[in-house]
Order: C-alpha cells, then sequence, then structure tokens
C-alpha cells in the first residue's frame, strides 16, 4: 500500500485588486505590480515519482520451548522509487509497520487457532528498537532518495530483526501473523 500527498496552493482572485492611488502615480504603475504577483504565484513544474515496498518474511523456524534463549531470525524491507516525469527531485519516505494481529507495538503475537506465541521485530541487531508507527514505544523507519534524469530509480534495503522470547509455553502448531508495511512519500 502506498500513500501519496501533496500540497498545491490555488489562489482564487475575485473581483479587481485593490490599488493605492499616489497623486503621481499611474494605472499602468498599479498592473507591473499585478503581473509581478501573478509571477511569483505560478505553480513550478512538479516531477511525478512513484515508489514500491516489497519485505521478505522473518521465518522463525521450529521453537523450542525449553530452549533459554530467544529465537531470533532476520528478514528483508526494500523500498524503492523512480523518477516517472519532470526534472531532479529529493524524495523522503517514511515507512511505518502495523501491529498485526495483536493490536500492539509492545508484544505482537503469532497465531495457531486459539494459541499464541509472542514476538517482535526491530530495527537494531539489539533489538531495542521496535519497528512500528512512532506510537507506543515504537519507531518508524525512512530514507531520502535525490532522483534525476541520469539517475531515475534508487532503492534501499534494511534488515529487519526478528525476536521470539526464550520459554514461552506454547502449545504445537504452526505460527503466524501478517505486518503490513506501508511507504509515505
Amino acid at each position: 500500500m502506498r500513500i501519496v500527498t501533496t500540497g498545491i496552493p490555488h489562489y482564487v482572485n475575485s473581483g479587481t485588486l485593490p490599488t493605492a492611488r499616489h497623486p503621481r502615480s499611474s494605472t499602468r504603475a498599479g498592473f507591473c505590480v499585478f503581473a509581478i504577483c501573478l509571477g511569483l504565484l505560478a505553480t513550478p513544474a512538479v516531477a511525478a515519482v512513484t515508489c514500491t515496498v516489497s519485505a521478505t518474511a522473518t521465518d522463525f523456524g521450529v521453537y523450542n520451548p525449553i530452549t533459554a534463549t530467544p529465537d531470533d531470525t532476520t528478514g528483508t524491507v526494500t523500498a524503492s522509487c523512480t523518477l516517472v516525469s519532470g526534472g531532479a527531485t529529493t524524495v523522503n519516505i517514511v515507512s511505518s509497520y502495523s501491529t498485526g494481529s495483536s493490536g500492539t507495538f509492545g508484544s505482537r503475537t503469532m497465531q495457531s487457532g486459539a494459541n499464541k506465541i509472542n514476538y517482535n521485530l526491530y530495527f537494531d541487531a539489539a533489538f531495542t528498537q521496535i519497528r512500528g508507527d512512532g506510537s507506543g514505544g515504537s519507531q518508524t523507519g525512512g530514507a531520502t532518495f535525490n532522483l534525476t534524469t541520469s539517475n531515475r530509480t534508487q532503492s534501499t534495503t534494511s534488515t529487519i530483526y526478528g525476536r521470539a522470547p526464550a520459554s514461552q509455553d506454547v502449545a504445537a502448531g504452526s505460527y503466524s501473523d501478517i505486518v503490513t508495511v506501508t511507504i509515505t512519500y
């Protein structure tokens, strides 16, 4: 999913421009000021850009509930932006991540029927920066692309660090969860 927002100011002139007349000024001076203002309000050409995001799964493999060490894994997320038309532009993207089925960033959960196993996704190998939307102790990611006509496409790949805490008393089964990655640019 991608979110695209743009804000282009629109100006509407209804009626006449008020002009203060100095005894020695002319109507021509008023038109010159009006023409200069119109030049300042002209909307510049806007570059058209498309961006995509993709991710690989974080597969925890077989979880052993009697092991005293957490179950760690990695995956990747890749964001790419392409200059479609227009001139050079800078694109700032922000990536955010849903809570998945748990509804919280504190501890995401994978489910197998009614059974659950806790896990989380992180930006760092120290497992301290939770991937999220900036709320509930989570953080968003970001990147900047400087797209030009000679360098139209740029991408960045980030490692996702996953951890399922040790010693969870869970039933045998196949557990899964879906976390949605969204980029805003």
